[in-house]
C-alpha cells in the first residue's frame, strides 16, 4: 500500500459463525491451523498489511474465551490495534450490522473492509487493492474468474440454464466500502426485514447502488470443510526454506536524557537525533526482517518525510515487518543483535530488551540474543558521538514463496 492511507480504515472481521461443516470441537475460526488458530492467522495478515490499519471482530456471545486466546497469539503492537469485540447475530447480515453500528457509535471510519475470519491467507497486495477500490468506487468486492462450467438447476436436479462463465466471478473478502454507504445499506435492509444476504456486496446491490469487482486471489481460500482444513495444513506444512536478513542502523547523539534500545528506555546524559524514537536496535531488526522477504527497507514503509512517524515508537515498525513476514507464511526463528557504543552500558538492560523484542515478535525470549561491544575508542562511536546496531535474523518460509 502506498503511504497515502485514507484517514481511517477499519477491518470488520466476521467471526460469529458456528462453522459446523468444518468439523472439530470448536467453531472453525478458532481451530488450530499449523500451530496457530485460524483467527490469529487472519488478524496477523490483515493488520500486517499496513501499520495504520485497525480491526474489530464480531464474535458469538459464547466465544469470548476462545477469542481472547486467539488474540493473545498476536504480537503486542498488533493487539493494540484491535478494538473491543462486538457480539454478533443469528445471521451474517445481522452480525455485520451489529459491527457497523458499534463503529458508528465511535464516529465510524472512512473506509470499512469486511472480511471473513475463516480466510487466513489474505495478502497485503489484496488489502491494497481493496482500499484503493473503496476509495475509487465506494463499494467493491474481490472476485476471481470461474473456471468450471456452471449449471442452473431446478429442485429436481434438471438443468435449466448454462450461464456464460466469462461474465461470472467467484466473490471473496475483504469487501470494501465507504463506511456511510455500507451502514446505510444495512440499515435499509434491516428496516425491510431483509436479513438473508450472504455477502455485503449483495446488500449494497439491493439498494440500487453499483458495486465494482476488483481482482481477488486464488490463494485467498475460505475454510469451510474438513477438506479445506487439510489443504490449508498441507499449504502451511509444505517444504520450507530458511532465509537470513541483515539490518544495520546508526544514530548520532543529541539533546535529551535517555535513549531507546530494544524497546527499553535507558537513562543517559544524551538523547539521539532521529525522526522516530531513534531505537537503533528495533530499526536494525526491522530492516533485517524485511530483508528476508525482499520487501524494501524501513524507510520505504515509514518515510522520514512523513510527519506521522515523528517521535513514533519503533515497536510499531518491527511488528509491521514481522506481520509482513507472517502474511507470506513465514516464521521468525531467531534474532541476533550487536550494539556498538561506549555508553550507556547495555548489560544491565539486556534481559529487559530480550523480553521486549520477544513480545513484539511473538517468539520466545530464548530466540533473542543481545550482545554489546565498544569500538575501542575509534570512530564516531568511540568518540561517543552516537551509537549503532547490527541485527541478523533467521526465518523460515514456504518454498512456494520464492
Amino acid at each position: 500500500m502506498s503511504n497515502a492511507v485514507p484517514p481511517s480504515v477499519i477491518f470488520l472481521v466476521v467471526a460469529a459463525g458456528r462453522g459446523l461443516r468444518a468439523g472439530g470441537d470448536r467453531p472453525k475460526q478458532y481451530r488450530d491451523l499449523a500451530g496457530r488458530s485460524v483467527l490469529t492467522r487472519t488478524l496477523a495478515g490483515l493488520l500486517g498489511a499496513h501499520p495504520d490499519l485497525r480491526a474489530v471482530c464480531v464474535i458469538h456471545p459464547d466465544d469470548r474465551d476462545l477469542y481472547d486466546h486467539a488474540v493473545a497469539g498476536l504480537a503486542a503492537p498488533l493487539r493494540e490495534r484491535l478494538g473491543a469485540p462486538v457480539h454478533g447475530s443469528a445471521t451474517r447480515a445481522g452480525s455485520v450490522r451489529n459491527g457497523l453500528e458499534a463503529l458508528a457509535r465511535d464516529g465510524g471510519p472512512d473506509i470499512v473492509l469486511v472480511h471473513d475470519a475463516a480466510r487466513p491467507f489474505v495478502s497485503p497486495l489484496l488489502v491494497d487493492r481493496a482500499i484503493a477500490a473503496a476509495v475509487d468506487f465506494g463499494a467493491a468486492v474481490p472476485g476471481t474468474p470461474v473456471t468450471d462450467t456452471l449449471k442452473a438447476v431446478d429442485a429436481d436436479g434438471v438443468i435449466r440454464a448454462t450461464p456464460d462463465r466469462a461474465s461470472l466471478r467467484a466473490v471473496q473478502t475483504p469487501q470494501a466500502f465507504r463506511f456511510d454507504v455500507l451502514l446505510d445499506a444495512h440499515r435499509r435492509a434491516a428496516a425491510a426485514n431483509r436479513d438473508d444476504f450472504t455477502d455485503d456486496g449483495a446488500v449494497v446491490e439491493w439498494t440500487g447502488r453499483s458495486v465494482r469487482v476488483f481482482d481477488g486471489e486464488a490463494g485467498n481460500m475460505k475454510l469451510t470443510t474438513p477438506e479445506d482444513f487439510a489443504a490449508a495444513e498441507r499449504r502451511l506444512q509444505a517444504a520450507r526454506e530458511t532465509r537470513s536478513g541483515l539490518g544495520y542502523d546508526v544514530h548520532a547523539f543529541g539533546a535529551g536524557d535517555h535513549v531507546m534500545l530494544g524497546g527499553v528506555r535507558i537513562a543517559h546524559d544524551r538523547g539521539v537525533d532521529a525522526h522516530s524514537d531513534g531505537d537503533v536496535v528495533l530499526h536494525a531488526l526491522t530492516d533485517a526482517v524485511l530483508g528476508t522477504i525482499a520487501d524494501g527497507d524501513i524507510g520505504s514503509h515509514f518515510p522520514p518525510s512523513d510527519p506521522q512517524w515523528r517521535g513514533a515508537s519503533s515497536d510499531r515498525f518491527l511488528a509491521h515487518a514481522v506481520a509482513r513476514l507472517a502474511a507470506r507464511g513465514g516464521r521468525l526463528v531467531n534474532c541476533d543483535v550487536t550494539i556498538v557504543c561506549e555508553a550507556p552500558k547495555v548489560g544491565p538492560h539486556r534481559d529487559a530488551m530480550r523480553d521486549r523484542i520477544a513480545a513484539i515478535c511473538g517468539i520466545g525470549t530464548d530466540r533473542v540474543a543481545i550482545k554489546a561491544t565498544t569500538s575501542e575508542r575509534m570512530g564516531f562511536t568511540g568518540r561517543r558521538e552516537g551509537l549503532a546496531a547490527q541485527a541478523l535474523v533467521t526465518v523460515t518460509l514456504p518454498a512456494e514463496a520464492e
